[in-house]
């Protein structure tokens, strides 16, 4: 143990003011211990410390004229962490909030969601503190073709395989490839997924992160003799994961009954409409509470809040990092809830987790859960190598085969190490031994 605490010290040391970097590498440490009592030969060849350290960081300036005339500056990231299990793989996400430590946090969780996919990819992230909301379709092209003018030349399909993240959709994306294709004077379609259908996307891409999240809980729940049928949801987030969330978790016979955004939440004891709820969010881009005004009767919307107060048996926590807290979590185990699977990249603090394991609650960590989405991205570089398109079922079916399996390797890991039921340690310890051994192959690089 003192040795993973003195390189989680020097982790600290170098790279100051990055708490979110921070919380990612102590929730992994935390279960290491075990994998490198059995295999010193880890530590000998110091693979935890160099997998703390991104192979490439890459920082830029972003130049671009909005409809005013008014030259605009933002900085563009894009971390490639780690690529020995295959290109670096990883989202582009665009808001205020995005900075140097959020997409380092973002990029290190990513190496051991790609490796638990069992697809050929490596870890990455990207973005900019650029903000699309309530910009003109120009403006977010201008912004775009800049950005990639420098990121272009840090990419390729054997390189670094960007997609989309918060902030970046079809339209970012549409923009995004656009500029390298002029670039490089080559139609290279696997070089960004999350690409429209038209013109190489894949289906089930924009359902995936949502399905796979539903179909985790539903593993969980099947493991220890039930599943999510009968049963009532909380969903947080308005987007497209929870969305997609709330659609699976109502074809596998459970009802979602929550849903929310920066304003507050709304219930609905009859489960979530969604097709109001696509109408309001995705068509109008309104706000929740719109929801239960038109709704009508038994639904309610509860400004501010917290939406885990709803006593509910399953918790998809979708929105956003550290969105659910130590008390979020004590309500949540205190009213029954039976598992939480994330569908957001941290969405629970280290605190609340805590809560989660000793109540032995099934709690399913978002490398785990929400894996779909990255996997589904792998789902079209392979049809895109191929010059091929598959329908909605198979690649659904794909999808359902890959989170079932990285179900059961969670699960068998945390049994081989003494620890059953304990889906963290599973995640972490599979997807470190992955990545650990074929860095061990290519020796000290």
């Amino acid at each position: 143990m003192a040795a993973l605490q003195q390189t989680f010290d020097e982790v600290l040391r170098r790279n100051p003011g990055e708490p979110e970097f921070h919380q990612a590498v102590r929730e992994v440490f935390d279960s290491l211990q075990v994998i490198q009592d059995r295999h010193p030969e880890y530590s000998d060849a110091g693979i935890i410390t160099r997998l703390c350290e991104p192979e490439r960081q890459i920082i830029f300036r972003v130049p671009w004229v909005d409809d005013q005339g008014t030259v605009q500056v933002n900085r563009g990231f894009r971390v490639e962490y780690n690529s020995a299990l295959g290109p670096y793989k990883g989202g582009l996400r665009f808001h205020p909030s995005v900075n140097l430590g959020i997409v380092k946090f973002l990029g290190f969780e990513q190496i051991f969601k790609n490796s638990l996919t069992g697809l050929p990819i490596g870890g990455g992230k990207g973005g900019s503190d650029f903000d699309p909301h309530g910009k003109s379709d120009d403006e977010v092209m201008r912004f775009c073709q800049s950005f990639m003018t420098e990121l272009y030349r840090h990419l390729g399909e054997y390189t670094d395989v960007p997609a989309g993240d918060i902030g970046v959709g079809a339209r970012e994306i549409g923009f995004l490839f656009g500029q390298y294709k002029r670039l490089t004077n080559r139609y290279e379609a696997g070089v960004l997924t999350g690409k429209g259908l038209d013109w190489g996307g894949s289906l089930v891409r924009k359902e995936a992160t949502g399905y796979g999240a539903a179909i985790f809980a539903d593993e969980m729940l099947k493991a220890r003799g039930a599943g999510l049928e009968g049963k009532k949801a909380s969903v947080s987030g308005s987007g497209n994961v929870a969305i997609y969330a709330i659609e699976k978790v109502h074809q596998l016979g459970g009802t979602a009954i929550t849903a929310s955004d920066s304003s507050g939440y709304v219930v609905d004891e009859n489960g979530i409409d969604l097709e109001l709820l696509r109408q309001i969010k995705e068509v109008e881009r309104g706000r929740i509470h719109e929801y239960a005004e038109r709704r009508g009767e038994g639904a309610r919307f509860v400004e501010g809040g917290s939406v885990w107060d709803v006593p509910v048996e399953i918790a998809l926590p979708c929105a956003t990092q550290n969105e659910l807290d130590e008390d979020a979590a004590t309500t949540l185990v205190k009213n029954g809830v039976l598992a939480v699977s994330e569908g957001a990249n941290m969405p629970s603090t280290h605190e609340a987790v805590q809560v989660f394991r000793e109540a032995d609650i099934a709690f399913g960590p978002g490398k785990a859960a929400n894996a779909g989405g990255v996997a589904t991205s792998a789902l079209e570089m392979q049809q895109n190598a191929s010059r091929d398109t598959w329908t909605f079922e198979y690649t659904e079916e794909r999808l359902t085969q890959i989170m079932r399996g990285i179900h059961t390797t969670c699960l068998e890991t945390a049994e081989e190490f003494g620890r059953p039921g304990d889906y963290v340690l599973g995640a972490n310890v599979a997807g470190f031994r992955k990545v650990a051994d074929a860095m061990m192959a290519f020796g000290v690089i």
